[in-house]
Parts: structure tokens; C-alpha cells; sequence
């Protein structure tokens, strides 16, 4: 028996990446699991991992999180399918590069816009369902940059940073009608995202290198490891766990290393 049998579970932006990873894991532990993307999840995305994955197929539905009627639309159908709701995965997300010079007002309204209140729209529409579970999770997708100061990442930054704060008032909120509510906080991860920074790089092979530096274990978190992360927080064996940020960053929050050979 695997330990999220009969559960139900929503992952946002969740056709690629983290997200994807996310929710292949949570069908393998046993969950019935939809997606919901602004992009349409691929074919090849609906069924198992390839890589040996035993879970059920996803389902796929279009939202958008910057938009209101979206969300609840697409969450009242996803719900309406899976018959009700017990874990919700708040994963959708966008990036930004550069300092407070760098970028415009109206790319910190849009970058706030889906990171912050994406999460707020999506929990908004589907807390009257978590409710009505014995077993109701929340697990947001922060970043390490909420508690550490990354070069060329303020709006980001900045972003994630009241993602980790809505976290814990959120935890607060809900934790007397019997709703958890956690974050993981990943480090750099390989994911479609970063790889495309990578790209836009004078030297790419450079940058890659010095993202892995930056992690103590040396190299970039992997979205399957950010993924289990998330089902252990969404897991009744976690329920106990709320208002709880858990950082899968390769060491990079709590270690101080000397430089190699000294």
C-alpha cells in the first residue's frame, strides 16, 4: 500500500520541471493527481515516468494563475474530477534577473503578480475543499533566495520572500481546521528555467559551474529531489508538520566551507 493511496492532489505549473516532477511522484506514492499549467501538459506528460514510474496518469488542466476566473474554473473542474481535495501544490512560478535598477514596475507586478497572488488565487478557490478532508496539505514551492542574498535576484528575491512569509501566516491560519501548510526552499535546480539562463549566458558552461560552486555539495539540485521533498511535507507522515520551510539547496542555507585544501 503506498502511503498516499486515496488521496487527491492539485499541483499548479506543474507541466514541466519541479512541477512535473512533483506530481509523477505523488501518483507513483499512490495519489490521484491533476496539473494545472498555462501551457498544455504534453501527451507524453499525462502517463507514468518513463523512468520505471509506477503512478497512475495525470490529468491536465489550463489555468492561469494571474487570473482569477481561471483558477476557480480550473480548480472547480480538476476537483469536480478527482472528486474533492487533499493536497494542494502551490508551484507555479515565474523568474527575474537583475538589481532594483533593472527591472521596470511592470515586471515587478507581473513577477508578484504570479508568484505571490497566484498562490493566494489558487488557495483562495480551493480551501472550501480542503476543508471538507480528513487530511488537507498545502506545500508552496519557495526558493532559497527567501533567506539568502543572490546576486542579480531582487525582484525575485523579493518575490519568494513573501512567499515564505504567506507561508507561515497562512499555517497560522488554517492550522485549527486541520490544514498543514508548508514550503520547500530549493536551491538552483535543473529545470527548464534555469537551463534557459544558462543559454542566454556569454559562457554558459562558465555559469553552470558556478552555480554548482555555489551549492555545497557541488552541483545543482535535481527536481526529483525538490519533488520528494514536497511529498514528504504533503505525506501524513508529516502531520505534524506545519508552518515549516525545508530547504533542499545542497547545503547552501546552513553551510559555511572552507575554501577546498585549507
Amino acid at each position: 500500500m503506498n502511503e498516499l493511496d486515496g488521496l487527491r492532489a492539485i499541483v499548479t505549473g506543474g507541466a514541466s520541471g519541479i512541477g512535473l516532477a512533483t506530481a509523477r511522484l505523488l501518483s507513483e506514492r499512490g495519489a490521484e493527481v491533476a496539473v494545472l499549467d498555462l501551457t498544455a501538459l504534453d501527451p507524453a506528460g499525462l502517463e507514468p515516468d518513463g523512468a520505471g514510474g509506477a503512478g497512475k496518469p495525470l490529468h491536465g488542466f489550463l489555468a492561469d494563475v494571474s487570473d482569477d476566473a481561471s483558477v476557480r474554473a480550473a480548480l472547480a473542474e480538476a476537483t469536480a474530477h478527482l472528486g474533492g481535495l487533499d493536497i494542494l501544490v502551490n508551484n507555479a512560478g515565474i523568474g527575474a534577473a537583475g538589481t532594483v535598477e533593472d527591472n521596470p514596475d511592470e515586471q515587478w507586478h507581473r513577477v508578484l503578480d504570479v508568484n505571490v497572488l497566484g498562490m493566494v488565487r489558487t488557495t483562495r478557490a480551493a480551501l472550501p475543499h480542503l476543508r471538507a478532508s480528513a487530511h488537507a496539505a498545502i506545500v508552496n514551492t519557495c526558493s532559497i533566495a527567501a533567506t539568502a542574498g543572490l546576486p542579480q535576484r531582487a525582484l525575485y528575491s523579493a518575490s519568494k520572500g513573501a512567499v515564505l512569509s504567506l507561508t507561515l501566516a497562512m499555517a497560522a491560519d488554517h492550522v485549527r481546521e486541520g490544514i498543514r501548510v508548508n514550503c520547500v526552499n530549493p536551491g538552483t535546480a535543473d529545470t527548464p528555467w534555469v537551463g534557459r539562463l544558462l543559454d542566454a549566458a556569454d559562457d554558459p558552461e562558465a555559469e553552470r559551474a558556478a552555480l554548482n560552486a555555489r551549492q555545497p555539495m557541488g552541483r545543482l539540485v535535481t527536481a526529483e529531489e525538490v519533488a520528494a521533498a514536497v511529498a514528504y511535507l504533503a505525506s501524513p507522515a508529516a502531520g505534524s508538520v506545519t508552518g515549516t520551510a525545508l530547504a533542499v539547496d545542497g547545503g547552501m542555507a546552513g553551510l559555511r566551507l572552507r575554501p577546498a585544501g585549507s
